[in-house]
């Protein structure tokens, strides 16, 4: 049985930074594409990043460039977002999530993620 497990979420004030870690245990041989997305109420689960975790390639949404950096530790089974710059737009809950190919990696489409955690809020504020 797979399971993901967010932590470090949390309120901070507007430039300020969290990193965002996400533990997965169980069956996580067929992983190929760990992924973070965000969603707030009344509005659909947008990707953030998405990271391939054989070749280590990285993509992210256009609102986090340059802010948000995606990495994975395959030995430790972890997931990690560092957000920087954060601004009050960047709340919502937060989820990471792993999917079994690696071939829509690069589109953050959530639709493609098998694997879910249970999510870590994220709150800035002004």
């Amino acid at each position: 049985q797979v399971q993901l497990v967010e932590s470090g979420g949390g309120s901070v004030q507007a430039g300020g930074s969290l990193r965002l870690s996400c533990a997965a245990s169980g069956y996580t041989y067929s992983f190929v594409c760990m992924g973070w997305f965000r969603q707030t109420p009344g509005k659909e689960r947008e990707g953030v990043a998405t990271i391939y975790i054989r070749g280590g390639n990285t993509y992210y949404a256009d609102s986090v460039k340059g802010r948000f950096t995606i990495s994975q530790d395959n030995a430790k089974n972890m997931s990690y977002l560092q957000m920087n710059s954060l601004k009050p737009e960047d709340t919502a809950m937060y989820y990471c999530a792993a999917a079994d190919s690696g071939r829509y990696c690069h589109t953050l489409d959530r639709r493609h993620f098998v694997y879910w955690g249970q999510g870590t809020q994220v709150t800035v504020s002004s």
